[in-house]
């Protein structure tokens, strides 16, 4: 049952509180809302969703009104907002699996890359729907789900790792090459992945039973901070790489004989319109997408805000299409329908993923207690209190769920998209049925296969410059997270120069470790756990958690005394290079900080 819409808003009185007379209310209300004008479409101002930001046009200044939780709404509105939240996540979901199952993944087949893409779609309509809902688990003051607009997709905190331990399997040859070492499509390896994602999100179902503010804790901001900021930038060098070309082989400069080999043009010899990896059409190619989205965020309209991303895809693709970048043959081969197990992957569990794939886990976690409370926050719900809480502990529960769930459906491990928050600020609407409508066009759009080969057969270089703005946002994410909870005192800058140099060291030379452990014995195991320690040191988010979270614990927390004494040695050392006068104004600003009242303390409600 459905605690939010139970039986709490019944009274004892109503007619629907008496047998089933509740089914024959519910049943003429449906009827109601499909039948009559005030149910369709109400009295919404649709124009304010459609309204550009041009210069010189009066912008109106009627407020939308606010649809909570469990409002009733139009149903049109709710179609039309549901659609609104699926195309602004629509980019985040496909994104993963193309990467993961392209040249600098697992290299599969085409229509294998096709089915990922509509599964991803799919996966991520259905489990969003169980987030969406709050079941209590029977005897037990447990939940699964948080019962409000909370929508889930593929993570990218997996793919940093992913594509570590594919290179990796591509070196031992658990995945296959051929005689020039070009790469095969490697369906083990895939298999691998997602069958040890199966096991490790039981680590996030653990975890879910802790108090929300002993998790925080354990991972506060200066630890999940720089840890999304270096994902995002991890992420940012393959979306550049796509950007000129691609990621894959056609931009390594030192593969033995690249120029005469298969790959000497991006994407290859055989595709229409190749070219060398870094042209100048490619960067113009990349370009028109991501001046769209600027393009968008400037004049747009609400609803043009909102999908930016998708919409700079669709102009990237309609001047490919134009110059002749597009290879429709795999569209023209792609079924019509598609669904989840049409194609399937041999599980596996892969050792040294195990240890790199808790750690995901364990960010994406903390990442959902924070989202979990802006979605919250967004939806004019509380932020504190059991009921909060409660929402916490039904959200981690089913994120470790749906982690075992997706991978039994073929799929890499799920997360909370947090752009969909900005979705019901701006439309303010935090309603469950747009958030029900949204997962059904997910489940729809992943259902019609010819839409994911079209996705799949986007050029790199659009792709690319779309991504490198999507990926952009995860690295200000984590930079937000910073600003936000971490005090810049001399003990958190002294944490984060230290976790963030050898994050930035590992992101940027992530072959550094490889001739670290040379052990070349029998012992399987030994070796798989050296593997999975080189694969936990070549990941700079990886290095970065840790070297932040061991400091944080070890190193004293700075009294007042301390902080003040830091400032003082600053502005003394300002005062020795500016001079006279600025050592005066210094002074002079340092009393007026030290005599201020202190700060006002921020209400969370």
């Amino acid at each position: 049952m459905d605690e939010d819409s139970g039986p709490s808003a019944i009274t004892p009185g109503h007619p629907s509180a008496r047998g089933g007379a509740a089914v024959p209310a519910r049943l003429r209300s449906a009827v109601r809302a499909f039948t009559t004008r005030d149910g369709l479409v109400g009295d919404y101002d649709y124009g304010f969703l459609f309204r550009p930001n041009l210069p010189l046009m009066r912008k109106s200044s009627r407020r939308s009104p606010f649809f909570g939780l469990n409002d009733r709404m139009p149903v049109v509105l709710a179609l039309l907002l549901g659609l609104q939240h699926a195309l602004a996540m629509l980019a985040g979901v496909i994104t993963p699996p193309i990467i993961l199952s392209g040249s600098g993944g697992a290299n599969l087949e085409p229509a294998q890359q096709q089915y990922l893409v509509s599964t991803a779609l799919i996966v991520s309509g259905l489990l969003s729907s169980v987030q969406i809902h709050r079941i209590r688990i029977p005897k037990t003051p447990y939940f699964i789900g948080t019962g409000i607009l909370s929508v889930v997709g593929i993570s990218f905190s997996t793919i940093p790792i992913a594509q570590g331990a594919f290179r990796q399997m591509y070196a031992n040859g658990y995945c296959p090459s051929d005689a020039a070492g070009n790469r095969l499509p490697c369906p083990k390896g895939y298999g691998a992945l997602i069958g040890t994602s199966s096991v490790c999100a039981l680590v996030e179902i653990f975890i879910s039973f802790l108090p929300p503010r002993i998790l925080l804790s354990m991972f506060p901001p200066i630890v999940t901070g720089p840890t999304v900021m270096l994902i995002g930038i991890h992420l940012i060098e393959s979306g550049f790489k796509d950007w000129m070309g691609g990621s894959g082989q056609c931009s390594d400069p030192s593969a033995a004989g690249k120029q005469s080999s298969m790959f000497a043009k991006c994407p290859d010899i055989t595709a229409p319109h190749a070219l060398p990896w870094g042209s100048a059409e490619f960067l113009g190619l990349g370009f028109s997408a991501f001046i769209t989205i600027v393009l968008c965020e400037r004049f747009g309209s609400p609803i043009m805000k909102s999908t930016s991303v998708v919409i700079g895809l669709l102009m990237g693709c309609v001047i490919a299409g134009a110059c002749g970048y597009f290879d429709g043959s795999g569209i023209d081969s792609a079924p019509i329908a598609s669904f989840i197990w049409v194609r399937t992957f041999p599980l596996s569990v892969y050792g040294p993923l195990v240890l790199p794939l808790m750690a995901v886990f364990l960010i994406s976690a903390t990442e959902a207690v924070g989202d979990i409370t802006a979605t919250c926050d967004v939806s004019q719900l509380e932020v504190e209190g059991r009921n909060y809480e409660s929402r916490v502990q039904g959200g981690l529960l089913t994120d470790g769920l749906n982690g075992i769930a997706a991978a039994l459906m073929t799929m890499t491990p799920m997360s909370r998209f947090a752009q969909n928050n900005g979705v019901i600020a701006l439309t303010r609407c935090a309603n469950r049925k747009a958030g029900l409508a949204c997962c059904f066009f997910l489940v729809v759009m992943g259902i019609f296969a010819k839409l994911a080969a079209a996705l799949v057969a986007i050029p790199k270089p659009v792709l690319g410059g779309m991504t490198t703005f999507l990926f952009g946002a995860v690295a200000v994410s984590g930079m937000a997270i910073i600003v936000r909870g971490v005090p810049f005192d001399r003990r958190c800058r002294f944490i984060l120069t230290t976790g963030l140099s050898l994050g930035y060291g590992a992101t940027l030379v992530p072959s550094y470790f490889e001739r670290v452990f040379t052990y070349s014995g029998d012992n399987h195991a030994l070796e798989g756990f050296l593997k999975a320690i080189v694969l936990v040191m070549e990941t700079g988010f990886a290095v970065t958690a840790a070297v932040c979270m061991l400091l944080n614990l070890v190193l004293a927390a700075e009294t007042d005394d301390d902080f003040d004494a830091s400032v003082v040695v600053e502005l003394r050392s300002g005062e020795d290079a500016a001079g006279s006068t600025e050592a005066k104004e210094g002074t002079r600003d340092d009393e007026d900080w030290t005599n201020a009242s202190p700060p006002r303390k921020l209400s969370r409600s």
